[in-house]
Order: structure tokens, then sequence, then C-alpha cells
């Protein structure tokens, strides 16, 4: 990978709204030639996306988010791609990992409620062939997200006593 390229991923990873004229100062390069690479890595799915932050708590709209272990049979030839294509073609499924340990994929999904995420678990994955079993992992509170503090430190309140 080029040195730009490199450059411009570093900053827009945490900062995605930054405008090209202000990143091609930030970084030292030119502004067309910034606009261009973005265009070309976008293009290439270097850049898959831009995606806001939402700290649900601070709007207070209920939110359930499930990680769920699933351990699954590969299937010959596909190993678990065919799987988790399977997995993540459904509008549910926020994300799809493949990963060590006792389980072989951990799947993301967001509901409004427990029911409507045990209800995908139940009625969508779990009856899938390959799929041997499943634990399922609710997130009680997010401390920290893509590298975004979500709780706010707060003030210890105690009085000093000093004797």
């Amino acid at each position: 990978m080029n040195e730009l390229r490199t450059k411009i991923l570093n900053y827009i990873e945490d900062n995605a709204r930054v405008s090209a004229s202000e990143l091609s100062i930030l970084i030292g390069e030119d502004e067309s030639a910034v606009e261009k690479e973005i265009a070309l890595m976008e293009k290439e799915n270097i850049i898959s996306g831009y995606n806001t932050m939402i700290n649900w708590d601070k709007v207070g709209v209920e939110k359930v988010t499930a990680l769920i272990e699933v351990r699954v049979t590969p299937q010959r030839g596909m190993g678990f791609d065919n799987v988790a294509k399977m997995i993540y073609e459904y509008p549910e499924v926020d994300s799809v990992y493949l990963i060590s340990g006792g389980f072989d994929l951990m799947v993301t999904i967001e509901g409004m409620t427990l029911k409507e995420v045990a209800s995908f678990v139940s009625d969508k994955l779990s009856p899938m062939d390959s799929v041997l079993s499943t634990k399922t992992n609710f997130i009680l509170k997010r401390y920290k997200d893509h590298r975004i503090i979500m709780t706010e430190e707060k003030e210890d309140e105690r009085e000093m006593v000093s004797f």
C-alpha cells in the first residue's frame, strides 16, 4: 500500500466526516490527489462505508444487541464461507465473523426486544442445516465501542474528611 493511502486511511478511520480539503492540509498532500485516492479506494472497496456511532442510551431508545456464538459444520469445498453467507443475508444481522475458540462464527444482531432476538435465533438461525449449536450473549452496557468511549465519568461526590 502506498504512503498516501496509509495516511488517508489512518486519519479517516476515526474522522470520517473530514473534508478532502481539510484532510489534504492535515496530511500534507495535494487536495486533488487525496480526492482521487479516496474515490479509487471506495471503488476498490478498501473504504467499505462510513458509519455514525449513536449512543442510543442517551436518546432513551431501548435497543437490544446480541452477540451470538455459532458452532457449524463447514461445507465440503466451501468451508465456513457458504454458511456465513446464508447468515449474513438476513436483514437482522449486523455482522458475521469467523472466530477461533469453541465456536466458529460470531453473529451480531440488534433488536427492539429480547423476544425479537430470541425469535431470530430459534426460528431462523438454529434450524439451519449446518448450525450445530448457538450461544446468545446480550450486551448490557457499552463502555467503549469502535474506539469511542460511550460512558461519562462520574464525579466522586464524597466529601473529603481529614482528621
